[in-house]
């Protein structure tokens, strides 16, 4: 692929004129911390949302040549158990279900089809590794009462239903659901592995320009989930944000946060940035008398993410960020964009979930 400016201006244009994107509500961050759901879906859902459509054909015919060469995995993939967190009951919808729900709720059916598949897979095999990890575990969390995980259809965090899908869209609903299970389905038959296992596909909606290094996120890191480039994050909408607060809503969030800080009279001594990772996230920084990283003062404040700059005039404080989310693994935006210069599903994958390796399902290969 050649990122040049034609290319970059193009795609940048597209992303402006893409109908509807507010409707989304932005790309939720996900696959950061555990799934989380709610509202259960009716059978029918499961059911209605069958829709045979020559693309769905294509990928049954596809996968089964591709499986002579795709290594296949030896996964539960019966279905998952989720808890609403809403209701707080348990409900189970069927993978192909939960791939479908799962993708209609983390990405516009506006972006290109090859990114559309990129991301189920990602949901995908994220919501594998999880319900791998919590049925295996000697002493289950209480909390998740039996679930794989937690997400919110009604809130349209990691899964959502189809009924609400055509709430949301209207008149629209029919093309875009039908575009969104032609990619799902597609997808379906595939998952990332690393070791013969279902990786962390971690997610999220746009990077600072280079994805980040898990380990600078979350305690531990992984192989798969290394800094990567990811240029089209730096024209897609929204990419530069700024967000003002004033000194004692600062003060108000360190305090929350950090119970033992003490802070000095001049609010402009109170933050100073230490240190940034080579992707250009916040580390680690000066608060007060304590030092905290860049994702905990994302947190405390609600930043869109951990790559900001810091300017105080001694009343207010004004954070310029870039990107959007915790900017591990694949980029959503990322993902359109290289899938608009020619990518493929699996080229995306593999090139934001470095060492990880595209397989089919055991049994997909034969469907």
């Amino acid at each position: 692929m050649r990122y040049n400016l034609f290319a970059g201006v193009v795609f940048a244009a597209a992303m402006f004129l893409i109908p509807l994107m507010a409707l989304n509500g932005g790309i939720q961050e996900q696959a950061g911390t555990a799934l989380t759901s709610s509202a259960p879906p009716q059978a029918a859902d499961v059911q209605e949302t069958d829709v045979q459509t020559p693309e769905s054909e294509s990928s049954q015919a596809a996968a089964k040549q591709e499986s002579l060469q795709t290594p296949v995995a030896q996964v539960d993939d019966s279905g998952f158990r989720i808890l609403d967190e809403r209701t707080g009951k348990v409900f189970e919808v069927s993978a192909q279900d939960y791939v479908r729900g799962a993708l209609a709720a983390e990405m516009p059916p506006t972006f290109h089809p090859e990114a559309l598949k990129a991301q189920a897979i990602a949901a995908h095999t994220y919501a594998l590794n999880l319900k791998q990890s919590r049925r295996a575990a000697e002493e289950p969390d209480p909390a998740l009462k039996g679930a794989d995980f937690t997400a919110d259809p009604a809130d349209w965090k990691t899964y959502t239903t189809k009924d609400l899908f055509y709430e949301r869209y209207g008149t629209l609903a029919d093309a875009w659901w039908k575009t969104i299970c032609a990619a799902a389905d597609a997808a379906y038959p595939y998952i990332m592995l690393y070791d013969d296992e279902p990786i962390v596909a971690a997610y999220h909606s746009m990077s600072s320009g280079t994805t980040e290094d898990a380990s600078n996120v979350w305690l531990g890191g992984a192989p798969y989930l290394v800094p990567v480039d990811s240029f089209g994050d730096t024209l897609a909408p929204d990419y530069t944000t700024t967000e003002t607060f004033t000194a004692d809503q600062v003060r108000q969030a360190l305090s929350d946060g950090c119970p033992d800080i003490a802070l000095g009279d001049d609010p402009s001594s109170w933050l100073t940035v230490e240190e940034r990772s080579p992707s250009g996230y916040v580390t680690e920084l000066s608060a007060g008398d304590q030092t905290i990283s860049g994702a905990d003062l994302r947190g405390m404040l609600g930043l869109r993410s951990s790559d900001f700059s810091i300017a105080c005039d001694g009343s207010s404080f004004t954070f310029t960020v870039n990107g959007y989310g915790h900017g591990v693994g694949l980029s959503q935006y990322g993902a359109d964009y290289m899938a608009r210069q020619g990518a493929t599903f699996d080229e995306i994958l593999t090139h934001y979930y470095k060492g990880a390796q595209l397989a089919i399902i055991k049994g997909q290969s034969d469907a």
